[in-house]
């Protein structure tokens, strides 16, 4: 079970700053997609359905709500809005497939459903985000970055 669902828009305290984030994806087996909004804002803008049509800053799975509670940070849902047309697919999340000595010897890409794999990535896959899922403390350390 999920603590947000897919279209909502949580406001996120940074430091004096605020952050917006898109629940984007939910995945039976995996925490939510999180899609985060690009730039820090002094205030709540007056349209958030423009915040939410732009930039994105990164993707990442967390189950958000919890997440942030564990890590002590403010936050309020501040809508439902429909997640834009670039993003309504499934995201591709890469994963490193390491040796014995830690270097990675291919990549796993995930889209979901299933798995796929590369040797070397190309540029596409690179910027892909990582199958991971992430702390509250972590989340908040690449938002204010």
């Amino acid at each position: 079970m999920t603590d947000l669902t897919p279209g909502e828009v949580v406001e996120i305290e940074v430091g004096q700053m605020k952050a917006y984030a898109q629940i984007t994806h939910y995945h039976s087996s995996y925490p939510p997609v999180v899609r985060v909004l690009d730039g820090l804002l002094d205030e709540r803008p007056s349209d958030i359905g423009a915040l939410v049509a732009g930039k994105t800053q990164f993707i990442a799975m967390i189950p958000l709500g919890t997440a942030l509670k564990r890590a002590g940070a403010s936050f309020e849902i501040v809508g439902n809005f429909e997640v834009p047309a670039v993003h309504q697919d499934f995201p591709t999340f890469r994963m490193p497939i390491r040796d014995k000595k830690g270097e990675i010897i291919y990549w796993w890409l995930w889209d979901g459903r299933g798995l796929s794999y590369d040797v070397e990535l190309t540029e596409a896959q690179d910027a892909l985000p990582l199958r991971e899922v992430m702390t509250g403390k972590r989340f908040l350390e690449l938002v204010a970055a």
